[in-house]
């Protein structure tokens, strides 16, 4: 059964969340034309810094990863879809920009991720990629309430993928959130057997993050071990929020 946070932790955990949203705000203006993505994350570390938290990415190291984390954001341009570490490369106007963020304040932890098209001559196709890719974060969110479970809201986000006609990076999803930035249950994108064991109730902390793919759902790492490519070298979307399941409705805990 998952945990049921406490009024006090999920004001904790919102903390936490505002710490990330106030960054990726601080990201998003950045990412111009000509920046580099080691400056993006120079910048979150610093915006992280300033507000008295610590970031949640920076020195993780998972079982799978080769190397620990060595950003504070994951900075996943064009047809990397995740885990893309900040680098020296310059961004281009057009770029498709996904940046995830994670900050921890008092022991608890936010989560989310936004796309963005850089500079002024972003494409129609980019535009309607991350559209669809917001539609379907909105809609699982939209199924996080109590009484529910991983099934409603891995079918709310596939009927947007499958509606708008994208993929998704098959064995990648969202996670429950709290004292660790990951930990059980594996929140997926689209449905499969088993998910409707997993109820939400009051107090349940999710982070709900749909990544739509414009080709097919193959995908490669690159050779840092960290960064996901798609194979066919289509452009690619993330969004994320940390959601709390209430009695009132899912609340969103990543906002300024």
């Amino acid at each position: 059964m998952l945990p049921a946070r406490t009024d006090a932790e999920l004001d904790a955990m919102r903390d936490a969340g505002r710490v990330v949203a106030q960054t990726l705000a601080a990201v998003r203006a950045a990412a111009v034309p000509g920046v580099r993505l080691r400056d993006l994350d120079d910048l979150a570390q610093t915006c992280i810094r300033e507000a008295g938290a610590t970031s949640s990415f920076l020195g993780y190291k998972p079982a799978w990863a080769p190397t620990a984390y060595n950003g504070a954001l994951c900075l996943s341009p064009n047809e990397v879809v995740v885990h893309g570490r900040p680098s020296g490369q310059r961004l281009k106007d057009g770029d498709l920009l996904s940046i995830d963020c994670g900050a921890v304040v008092d022991g608890w932890n936010g989560d989310a991720a936004i796309t963005v098209q850089v500079g002024s001559h972003g494409s129609a196709d980019d535009a309607r990629l991350v559209t669809a890719t917001e539609e379907a974060l909105a809609a699982g969110i939209a199924a996080a309430v109590p009484g529910a479970t991983l099934i409603d809201v891995a079918q709310a986000i596939d009927a947007v993928a499958r509606r708008y006609g994208y993929a998704h990076l098959p064995d990648h999803g969202g996670h429950g959130i709290g004292r660790s930035m990951h930990e059980p249950p594996f929140v997926p994108n689209r449905p499969h057997a088993g998910l409707d064991r997993v109820r939400l109730h009051a107090g349940s902390t999710l982070a709900i993050e749909p990544m739509l793919l414009a080709g097919g759902e193959r995908y490669r790492h690159k050779k840092d071990g960290w960064a996901v490519v798609t194979a066919d070298g289509r452009r690619a979307a993330h969004v994320e929020h940390t959601v709390a399941v209430t009695d009132d409705g899912p609340v969103v805990l990543t906002l300024p």
